[in-house]
């Protein structure tokens, strides 16, 4: 009977863990004063993770002044901000990017749903190690 049981437990996390997903909106946190600054919705397009910033709630820059190209002066709020990632496992999606509003600057991303509401955001330069980490927070809907 403990052997029925602890298969039926392995069944039902294995399937909670294969449920989950990145896909819907994220709170991110100000890495200075631990404030909620914005949310960003991700979303799947093509088989591929994009990530667009749908609210600006505490930030002192609302236009992209240093990014490059087309994304130069436009409003951060409804732009992407994440593109082209895949998936890698059932809880990580890379080989994509990630800008940085703030700066104009974009680097190789990468991201992993640590449970159900956190997703551990990853932004580098050429390897992985050199790089940051975000955590963000699901939303509640």
């Amino acid at each position: 009977m403990k052997t029925i049981l602890q298969l039926i437990f392995i069944c039902i996390t294995s399937f909670t863990i294969n449920a989950q997903s990145a896909i819907g909106t994220w709170k991110t946190i100000d890495d200075e004063d631990g404030k909620v600054k914005s949310h960003v919705e991700i979303y799947e397009q093509n088989g591929k993770l994009y990530g667009k910033v749908s609210r600006l709630i505490s930030t002192k820059t609302t236009v992209c002044s240093d990014c490059k190209g087309a994304k130069k002066g436009q409003a951060i709020e409804g732009m992407e901000i994440i593109w082209n990632l895949e998936k890698d496992s059932d809880t990580e999606w890379e080989g994509g990017y990630i800008l940085d509003p703030a700066s104009g600057k974009e680097y190789k991303c990468k991201i992993e749903l640590t449970d159900a509401n956190t997703l551990n955001v990853r932004g580098f330069i050429g390897f992985s190690l050199l790089g940051r980490t975000q955590t963000w927070y699901r939303v509640d809907n």
